[in-house]
This record gives C-alpha cells, structure tokens and sequence, in this order.
C-alpha cells in the first residue's frame, strides 16, 4: 500500500498540486527580498537580539548558535545584509520558474533553519516554509516537471555525456 501511495505521488498529474505549491513559495520568498532590497536590509539588530535570546533561564537560542552567530556573522554583517535579501530573491526566483529548483529548495531550506534556530522558533511561517521545502524536495521529478528544469536538466546532462566521451577519446 506504501508503494502505492508513493507512486500516486509522484505521478504527473500530482505535478500541478507541486507545481502550484513550488510557485507558491517562490513568491513568498520573492516577496520577502524584494522588500529587503528595497527598504535597505540591516541584519545587525535582529543578530543582536537573536545574541540576547540565548541568554537566561528559558533561552530560546541555542548557545552554540549564538556563538556562532556572535563569532561569525556579527562580524561581516555587511556581506549579509547583501546575502540574505538577494538569496532570498534567487530562491523564489528558481522556484517561481522551476529552474535550479533544487538548489533554491536547499538554499531557501538552509535559511529556513537558520531563521528557526535564531529564535523565531516553530510557530512561525518559517517551519512551514521548511516543511513545504522539504516535501518538496523529495518528491521526485514532480517538482519541477512544470517548470524550466525539465528542459534544463537533460539539455545539461547530454552536454556532459557529450563532453566526457569527447575526452574519453
């Protein structure tokens, strides 16, 4: 029954439920950098409160986030407050197109986490954000049959083999 269920989700028609979702938080992301781009994003003050959530009987943060966040983002905030809106932006833009589609899952994932281990915690749109990434992610072709990496991907793929049999010789 298992074996069922997995193939019933992975079929073609399920690609446009996929497809609909994929879009879906690719616009969120989107959304969420084009409005730091153009507010001027300046990530200090949330770092510094995430530092400051660590601290205390019932913390939030972690302390080995913190220090980490303390020990190495704090110090070279200006090259994220460029990372985290324009990375945002790519990711919703891979998804929005469904090209790169798994990289920008893994990237909008990767700060996903990030966001949830600063002390936004569970409760947030972000463990949606992650959990619908993930179901994403392992779903197969599904994710990106209505999207650019269709045609994408084989097109790399035949260049490569192309490529590695022109050096084989």
């Amino acid at each position: 029954m298992i074996k069922l269920g997995l193939l019933h989700i992975r079929e073609t028609k399920m690609a446009i439920v996929w497809t609909i979702l994929r879009i879906w938080l690719g616009l969120q992301w989107i959304e969420a950098g084009y409005d730091k781009i153009n507010s001027g994003f300046e990530v200090s003050g949330f770092l510094e409160g995430t530092i400051a959530n660590a601290r205390g009987e019932h913390s939030n943060v972690q302390g080995w986030y913190a220090g980490f966040i303390e020990g190495f983002v704090l110090p070279n905030t200006e090259f994220f407050n460029i990372l985290i809106p324009w990375g945002e932006f790519l990711v919703g833009l891979g998804l929005l197109l469904g090209l790169a589609t798994i990289p920008a899952l893994i990237g909008g994932a990767f700060m996903n986490l990030n966001f949830i281990l600063a002390g936004i915690g569970l409760s947030g749109p972000d463990s949606k954000f992650f959990a619908i990434a993930m179901i994403l992610l392992f779903i197969g072709k599904g994710r990106y049959y209505y999207g650019l990496d269709r045609f994408v991907i084989p097109y790399i793929k035949k260049h490569i083999s192309t490529k590695k049999k022109y050096l084989a010789n």
